[in-house]
């Protein structure tokens, strides 16, 4: 395979770029097929647990730690050094009298439930917003900007790939496993080597049960062909290696009783449902919210207070509340329904024809700026780093936020007049939201939070209306001419550029120099797939192991274009799980359906 890395990386670093891709795994359901591809005569596999944490990827030079990045796009990743360096499992030098140059460790960083737990009851005391699992939090330890947190945290790490220059590579998996522990890092203790699927079951369902035991959160087991050789032949995906696979577990069901329901305002004024629940243990986690979604959902549940319901977590992070046992309702029960005020500003709330959703259309409420800002400040937006849900609270309660706009007016000095804000931290945030101001108009115009317009439109948008000036006086019939813009779309965009506050708003963020404007540039004929060039495709589901921008990235790096609605224009159409009705009218119309994997192999043939 031409487009694979080689296993054995050449002895070259640089920047934050591992030497070797920090590729995910891919996953199944399935046991056999997959692992046959391997071939069973003589064939043995390693089977670890996969560690429900962040990916990271560590370089020593002669034995030194030099560099810890996450994974990012699998070849470039965020540099964090000085965090991971806090992390007492990751050794600062190898236990090795002679060094190679260069040494590449690939691992899992994560929270122990004791320590997560910890976590969430300070947080609680001093009225933080807490994390969901230990894996989100695990995540946003690692981005902090403040190496002090992270080290307070005491994140752990399990070490699980080795990679060494030719002279030095081991054999088999399992020996390099041996030899990390020998040169100084944690390895799980869990892991076997089976010679045969019979066996890569039995430990599978073993550990589906017994892992509700372990002191950290797992969600699967990694399956490895043992044989480094048979690695090497067996090669990688333009996204995972061909010789290993992560067999997923289903997701935990547990009852628990509905004592309550709140209701929370979201950024675009959309009122959301919240079952506050009798705290019960779901996939390692306590849990005491789930999310009822919308007033639909809620009449189909007939929820009432008091009721028994069974949770569940999608997607083994956001609980939610699959069932009602209404055999167990209480007599006097209560049935729930949606307010007509907003519970922050007091206002009438209203339910457009057609629509789930119940709104609050009051500008002015202060949920609806506090969502719009953490909006803005997100990684798919102006990726402004450090400013969370807290920080946001704290800034609109003291009134140095009132819009977007506002956050490039901060200084050090005004920050420093927050709560347990430092010189040193306040300089870092002024930092990031300088850095912010680089991010392309794409990023820009997503960050603006408009009704309907995600990341695949806004691109759309910006390379059809190169700038801001032009995309705000066009009329709705022009921006519906974008091919993937509808017309709920257009309108959408037409009426937010033509409230004058937010005309206010993007002049205010041009003076402050932030990217209202893009280029065209060409694209490098070398890149461009054949298959792709000029094709146009839609993503549908959750995909298996690709996140929806990654999926885009890959396509348009490839010559396609990527829309949000499908038409008899379409070419292809790449499906995940529950795709629903874009995947009816693909079939209806005749347009290809893909897969991830046939996605990935369409991009390396």
């Amino acid at each position: 395979d031409g487009n694979a890395p080689p296993l054995t990386p050449p002895c070259q670093g640089g920047g934050q770029d591992g030497i070797m891709p920090l590729l995910s795994n891919e996953e199944n359901k399935e046991i056999t097929p997959p692992l046959s591809k391997g071939g069973q005569g003589g064939v043995s596999y390693v089977c670890e647990l996969k560690i429900d944490g962040s990916a990271l990827a560590l370089t020593y030079e002669n034995g030194i730690l030099v560099r810890g990045a996450t994974r990012g796009d699998g070849v470039s990743g965020e540099d964090i050094t000085q965090n991971v360096k806090t992390i007492r499992s990751i050794p600062l030098k190898l236990n090795l009298d002679n060094p190679p140059p260069v040494v590449e460790v690939r691992g899992e960083a994560f929270l122990s439930l004791a320590v997560f737990e910890e976590i969430n009851r300070e947080r609680e005391k001093t009225g933080e917003q807490l994390f969901a699992n230990p894996r989100n939090a695990a995540a946003g330890t690692l981005r902090q900007l403040d190496s002090k947190v992270v080290d307070k945290r005491r994140l752990d790490f399990f070490a699980y790939t080795l990679y060494l220059d030719a002279g030095n590579e081991q054999n088999t998996q399992w020996d390099s496993l041996e030899l990390l522990q020998t040169i100084g890092f944690k390895v799980n203790p869990n892991r076997k080597v089976c010679y045969s699927l019979d066996e890569v079951r039995e430990y599978y369902e073993f550990w589906d049960t017994e892992r509700r035991n372990l002191p950290y959160m797992t969600d699967g087991v990694v399956v490895k062909i043992n044989s480094v050789l048979l690695q090497k032949q067996l090669g990688f995906t333009q996204r995972f290696p061909r010789w290993a696979i992560a067999l997923k577990y289903p997701a935990q069901e547990v009852p628990t009783i509905v004592e309550a329901v709140t209701v929370q305002v979201g950024r675009t004024g959309a009122l959301t449902p919240v079952a506050e629940l009798k705290p019960v243990q779901l996939a390692g986690t306590t849990v005491s919210r789930a999310s009822l979604h919308n007033g639909d959902r809620l009449s189909e549940l007939n929820l009432h207070i008091g009721d028994t319901v069974i949770v569940r977590k999608a997607g083994e992070i956001i609980p939610e509340v699959v069932r009602v046992l209404a055999e167990l309702r209480p007599q006097n029960a209560q049935l729930f329904q949606m307010p007509s005020c907003c519970p922050e500003c007091a206002q009438p709330v209203v339910r457009e024809k057609g629509e789930a959703v119940t709104r609050c259309i009051n500008t002015s409420c202060p949920a609806i700026l506090r969502g719009s800002l953490i909006h803005f400040c997100s990684r798919d937006a102006l990726d402004i780093n450090g400013v969370g849900e807290k920080l946001v609270q704290q800034m609109v309660d003291s009134n140095l936020l009132t819009s977007a706009a506002d956050l490039y007016d901060l200084t050090a000095e005004r920050l420093m007049g927050l709560e347990r804000m430092g010189k040193k931290l306040a300089d870092k945030l002024v930092s990031a939201i300088a850095q912010s101001k680089n991010k392309p108009y794409s990023r820009v115009l997503y960050g603006l939070g408009i009704r309907h317009v995600g990341t695949v439109n806004a691109q759309l948008l910006t390379e059809r209306f190169t700038n801001v000036e032009d995309l705000a006086t066009v009329s709705a019939a022009a921006i519906e001419g974008v091919y993937g813009i509808g017309p709920e779309i257009a309108q959408s965009v037409s009426q937010w550029f033509r409230v004058p506050a937010n005309q206010s708003l993007i002049a205010r963020l041009k003076i402050a120099g932030l990217q209202l404007h893009s280029e065209i540039k060409s694209q490098n004929l070398a890149d461009i797939n054949l298959q792709f060039a000029g094709k146009i495709f839609v993503l549908t589901g959750t995909l298996p192991t690709l996140k929806r921008d990654e999926a885009k990235d890959l396509i348009v790096k490839a010559g396609g274009k990527v829309t949000g609605s499908v038409s008899a224009k379409t070419d292809y159409v790449v499906v995940g799980e529950d795709a629903g009705s874009k995947l009816e009218k693909a079939q209806s119309l005749g347009i290809k359906i893909l897969s991830e994997a046939e996605l990935l192999e369409l991009l390396v043939t």
